[in-house]
């Protein structure tokens, strides 16, 4: 039955996971990483296909940084510009040129304007002035010139949409429609359309043969991957700069547009498509293509400025198509493509042409969507059928079958020059294939953990965590190791204890024994036991850690910290305020897993453990919170101590050094090493018997800040001032009760 509910669990998860993509697929939701996925498919696919080799059909006449230089800023002088058109079509026989700019304003840098006001003002009566004038005026007109070689020649010129959302701002002229409204009925596309525009002067507009939209089209991560060639407007359809510059390169016969319709399946398909200079390309739905790039430096750029001073290279530019443009970048024309994050916009213009000349333009079917639709819910229940059937290894098998199958499909439709979105198929293959495994791997692992819980009954439940993750390296059976052991109690506890009923007794406890363990796990601390009110802990075992030390002392600090929050929490429910000492020591302990036939426990034992037991005993005789010996104060660099004794404790002959620890080392406050410092210096007067001394420290600590410690001192002071230690006295204090 288990079996059964568990192969039910794992169909409804992997039918959930396919249903999300399908929403996807569908629009109904939008899944931002299968986007990206579908982007980076189709640019490693388009690198690996993309044709190699110059095209000798296409230049780039280049705004470049050397023509800024020689010519000065842009815009350049109407004159200028009709002598570089002129040198275009007289002096190296070009097939036709495209402008990825627009002439927007009047050209005055002739001074035509300022002669005419004159004759109208100053110079009316000066006949000789008018006369000369007259003679001028035609070739100081460098706009009606430069008309008029826009006139004579097959040239394109560019202007810009501006889309919805972005103002409706209207200046210069538009060209007529290239298309009527209705060119691509019943479908709409380029919808919704632009609400205004940026184009060229009327008397430019109306000489030049041809003119397009040079609108660059942008995918979510910013990349250039499809071009719109139609673009809705008033009262019909406008041209793209790339089919605008092949129509005139043509001969300039109208465009003709349409709607192709196919059934599949029993569905009508419509695709839309649009005719240039014989040259008929099919559209995506919304009237764009995919940009064919290809790899390399296809088309040659040559800077204007050769082209003007007749030393640009003839074979580079005689009977080409060329495109105006820029690549210097204080003009801000550069894109993001597949292949470069720094490409020139008028170089996506010539890949189009380019593309379209031979016919390897790419569109996306309108039956893109249902394909992908139906490849989901299919594959996605045919592989989910097999991994409940035959397993992860034979599933692994059909996996890659299938996918290798989408990709199949993938380049027989890229060869036919249409691009089918597949990332969701395929990803719809990978997350299946991973949520199976995953699930089966929990289902497989699910005797362990369980194991692992009865574990934790022995061990504490975090340590049984760690060791299943590589029980190999690990080990419960007893070593001998450096280690660091803590002990922690409740001062006063029996009379705390007695102002309580059992009940609140057991919450108050607790709420402390959960604070402090916290604190003791955050730091990788093994909880040994509680015995009643206390704590037992340590470090390094079975967990490798090079630092115990260090961290046993900070758990120490961090559960005398958490003192003020707890006790206020403590006191809003009428409890009693609770302090505690704290006692660390390190060194050579026995640890492993310990006890009888009837119950076993993992725990430390030798020496070191039971004077770390001590150390918290004695903390309250000298009035602080916390009490470390010599050897975890050697082994623990981070924290800053202060010596407070030399004690020798029942059950051990030798004198054992004791400091209180002051916090990290690295963000100590100078007045505490400073107080720290005076009182070891006190603490060595006084074992040198300098009794005068050390209790003027001890009095001038006091009046800085009063510490119970400094009290003790002086009390020891008065004590052996009238019964004087002996002469073999050593300033150890010796404790005779644990």
């Amino acid at each position: 039955m288990k079996r059964v509910l568990s192969r039910l669990m794992q169909a409804g998860l992997s039918a959930l996971f396919v249903l999300l993509i399908a929403a996807h697929v569908a629009g109904l939701i939008h899944i931002a990483p299968m986007q990206r996925a579908e982007a980076w498919l189709y640019d490693a696919w388009l690198k690996r296909t993309a044709p190699t080799g110059a095209d000798d059909r296409i230049a780039i006449l280049d705004i470049d940084e050397a023509s800024l230089k020689s010519l000065g800023r842009w815009p350049w002088s109407r004159d200028t510009m009709s002598a570089l058109v002129g040198q275009l079509f007289d002096r190296y026989g070009v097939a036709a040129v495209g402008f990825d700019v627009v002439f927007a304003e009047p050209d005055t840098s002739s001074g035509l304007v300022t002669l005419q006001q004159l004759a109208q003002r100053d110079l009316a009566g000066n006949r000789d002035f008018r006369a000369a004038l007259e003679r001028l005026a035609p070739r100081l007109d460098y706009d009606a010139r430069f008309a008029q070689v826009l006139a004579e020649r097959p040239l394109s010129l560019g202007y810009y949409f501006i889309p919805q959302g972005y103002g409706e701002a209207k200046s210069g002229v538009l060209p007529p429609p290239s298309l009527p409204a209705a060119a691509f009925a019943p479908l709409r596309p380029g919808m919704p359309p632009p609400t205004g525009y940026g184009a060229n002067l009327a008397v430019f507009q109306n000489a030049a043969q041809g003119a397009g939209f040079f609108n660059m089209r942008a995918d979510a991560d910013g990349t250039a991957r499809q071009m719109n060639l139609v673009s809705p407007y008033g009262a019909g359809y406008y041209l793209a700069l790339s089919a605008a510059t092949l129509r005139v390169a043509f001969g300039g016969d109208p465009v003709q547009a349409g709607v192709d319709r196919q059934t599949l399946l029993g569905r009508q398909y419509a695709a839309p498509w649009v005719e240039v200079g014989g040259l008929r390309v099919p559209l995506s739905a919304d009237g764009s293509v995919h940009v064919p790039y290809r790899s390399g430096a296809p088309f040659p750029y040559i800077s204007a400025a050769r082209v003007l001073d007749g030393k640009a290279p003839l074979e580079q530019l005689e009977n080409r198509i060329v495109l105006l443009g820029s690549t210097a970048p204080g003009l801000a024309d550069l894109r993001v493509t597949p292949f470069s994050n720094a490409f020139p916009g008028v170089e996506i213009h010539a890949h189009l042409i380019a593309g379209m000349l031979d016919g390897a333009t790419r569109a996306t079917p309108p039956w893109a969507d249902d394909a992908r639709l139906i490849a989901v819910l299919l594959l996605g229940a045919l592989l989910t059928a097999v991994l409940l059937r035959f397993g992860p290894a034979i599933g692994l098998a059909a996996s890659i079958a299938l996918l290798a199958l989408l990709l199949a499909a993938y380049g027989a439709a890229w060869s036919r020059f249409m691009v089918v979105p597949m990332a969701a198929p395929m990803l719809t293959l990978f997350g299946l294939y991973a949520l199976n495994t995953a699930y089966g791997f929990f289902a497989a692992t699910r005797s362990k953990r369980q194991i692992t819980k009865l574990f934790g009954q022995y061990v504490p439940p975090e340590l049984a965590a760690e060791m299943s993750r590589n029980p190999a390296y690990y080990t419960m059976e007893g070593q001998s190791r450096e280690m660091t052991v803590l002990f922690s109690d409740i001062r006063g506890f029996t009379n705390f204890s007695e102002k309580l009923p059992p009940a609140e007794l057991a919450e108050v406890l607790n709420a402390y024994l959960s604070t402090m363990t916290r604190i003791v796990q955050q730091q990788r601390g093994t909880i040994d036991k509680y015995i009643g009110d206390a704590i037992m802990a340590f470090w390094n075992a079975p967990v490798d850690l090079s630092d115990h030390a260090s961290r046993a002392v900070q758990t120490a600090l961090d559960m005398q910290a958490a003192l003020p929050q707890l006790n206020r929490e403590f006191a809003a429910r009428g409890w009693p305020e609770v302090k505690i000492g704290v006692g660390v020591n390190s060194g050579r302990m026995s640890v492993g897993n310990m006890g009888s036939e009837f119950r076993m426990a993992y725990t430390v034992m030798g020496d070191a453990v039971n004077l770390g037991s001590r150390l918290e005993g004695i903390t309250k005789q000298y009035g602080v919170g916390i009490l470390v010996t010599q050897p975890t104060v050697d082994a623990d660099p981070a924290h800053a101590f202060m010596k407070v004794d030399d004690v020798r404790v029942k059950g051990k002959e030798n004198p054992v050094a004791i400091y209180e620890p002051l916090g990290l080392g690295a963000e100590l406050a100078e007045p505490v090493r400073r107080d720290a410092a005076d009182f070891e210096a006190a603490f060595a007067r006084y074992q040198a018997q300098d009794w005068a001394a050390a209790e003027a420290a001890l009095v001038a600590l006091n009046a800085r800040a009063p510490r119970a410690l400094y009290d003790v001192y002086l009390e020891r002071i008065a004590h052996f001032r009238t019964e004087p230690p002996p002469a073999d006295w050593d300033g150890v204090f010796v404790y005779t009760t644990k």
